[in-house]
């Protein structure tokens, strides 16, 4: 449970966290392959290098960059992933918790490592920002969250008192470079893709509902 009266900062990832990271996880390994393959005329089999070559940019500011992944392939990827934006969305009670911190009032930040291209595409469809007092993206201060220097840059950008700051990031090497920075308040997310199986995080609590967070809520049954 969060004393909601030690918080004035709430910092927030949005894929895997406020939005349901299905979308993304079936865009990079599943659409993206496969239009690749279309696209160029090539054999199926090239849908596992295609795969193996992106995860291999994974927790790099490349992993995230829509542009460097539209060079390096060849290809818009901006248009592919718009053929599948109807599966983009919000998790399951991440408005009601938008909603209820708009009513509470601390500062809400979302800390994300979408590029900005990512951001045009996901705030539209989802009127995330309507709930944000900020933004901040990886690609604006220069290096992934998963980088001690992304907090000490995001501080400069966005000052925040890391004691009275809750975090809550589904990527556990981003939840523990901000432990390591000194952010008191940390969870995860147990299930940041709808169609996949939960999983419990080693070093930190990990939500279920954000309900169970709230004073005076329960989770949904």
């Amino acid at each position: 449970m969060i004393d909601w009266r030690s918080v004035d900062t709430v910092l927030l990832d949005m894929d895997g966290t406020l939005l349901d990271l299905h979308f993304d996880s079936h865009f990079w390994l599943e659409h993206l392959p496969r239009r690749y393959v279309e696209l160029h005329r090539l054999d199926e089999s090239t849908q596992h290098e295609i795969r193996a070559r992106i995860i291999r940019e994974q927790g790099t500011l490349n992993w995230y960059s829509l542009a460097y992944w539209s060079r390096e392939l060849d290809v818009d990827i901006v248009a592919l992933k718009r053929e599948v934006q109807h599966l983009i969305g919000l998790r399951s009670d991440a408005l009601d918790f938008l909603q209820w911190l708009k009513r509470a009032h601390p500062r809400v930040v979302l800390a994300t490592n979408a590029d900005r291209e990512s951001l045009a595409l996901k705030l539209p469809l989802t009127g995330l920002d309507a709930y944000l007092d900020a933004i901040v993206s990886s690609a604006d201060v220069g290096m992934p969250k998963e980088a001690p220097e992304f907090w000490f840059a995001l501080q400069d950008v966005e000052p925040f008192d890391p004691e009275r700051t809750l975090f809550i990031d589904d990527n556990p090497a981003v939840l523990e470079s901000a432990r390591e920075y000194g952010i008191r308040h940390l969870l995860g997310i147990k299930q940041p893709d709808s169609r996949r199986p939960e999983r419990e995080l080693e070093e930190f609590i990990a939500l279920d509902h954000f309900a169970s967070i709230l004073p005076g809520e329960h989770p949904p049954v």
